[in-house]
């Protein structure tokens, strides 16, 4: 049989990869390497585009930024002594407590879309770098009413309130660049996907029957 190939715009892959990029920045502190990719983004700013400024901020805090700052004050937003300065699972922005039926929820929709946690990864998986990660799969991977369904479910009612906290933060200084970013991109996925949800046909296959991304299990890292 022969084997069907995607074809992937370059508005999804450049959306696939800004999730894969904020993963990288909530998962944990950048790495010299991404910091300095940052610092050398060549952008194309248009004037009073929220993600075209939100693009210079984050290349302006890279510029400034070092290894050492960063990992103090990503340690102290996300992780801290005891807790960090915001929560950043989806369970907690949804009910306001950790280990809720949210993620009952999202585990069940992750086995059924065939993704895997791996062994040595201790976060809940509504953690929000690996809901990212598993976004910019789909967004490659599956077809948009499957990205439509999980963005609703497990994303979009609380993403935005996640972005605004994380700004305010009383540690952050680089990471108010990346809640800039995250708040703009945001913003245009819930102008993406409410197109999308015009364009789904009503008798499209339902969300219960979820099938998986590919036949091999993708690790969330």
């Amino acid at each position: 049989m022969t084997e069907t190939v995607r074809e992937i715009s370059e508005n999804d892959q450049l959306r696939a990869d800004i999730y894969q990029l904020l993963a990288a920045l909530m998962r944990r502190q950048p790495s010299a390497e991404l910091l300095q990719f940052l610092a050398d983004l060549d952008i194309d700013v248009e004037e009073g585009n929220a993600m075209s400024d939100a693009w210079v901020a984050l290349k302006q805090a890279a510029q400034k930024s070092d290894t050492d700052t960063l990992e103090d004050e990503y340690f102290a937003i996300f992780l801290g002594v005891g807790s960090g300065e915001i929560m950043p699972y989806g369970s907690w922005f949804m009910t306001g407590s950790l280990m809720d039926k949210p993620l009952a929820a999202l585990r069940s929709d992750l086995m059924q879309l065939g993704f895997e946690r791996e062994e040595n990864v201790k976060e809940p998986e509504d953690h929000v770098a690996a809901l990212c990660e598993v976004m910019g799969c789909l967004i490659l991977e599956a077809p948009g009413y499957r990205q439509l369904a999980f963005y609703q479910r497990h994303i979009g009612s609380w993403i935005i309130r996640f972005c605004d906290h994380l700004a305010k933060t009383p540690s952050a200084k680089f990471y108010v660049a990346v809640a800039q970013l995250a708040n703009a991109f945001f913003t245009a996925e819930a102008n993406e996907f409410e197109q999308l949800s015009l364009n789904i046909p009503v008798n499209c296959p339902g969300s219960a029957d979820l099938d998986p991304v590919e036949e091999q299990a993708v690790q969330i890292n």
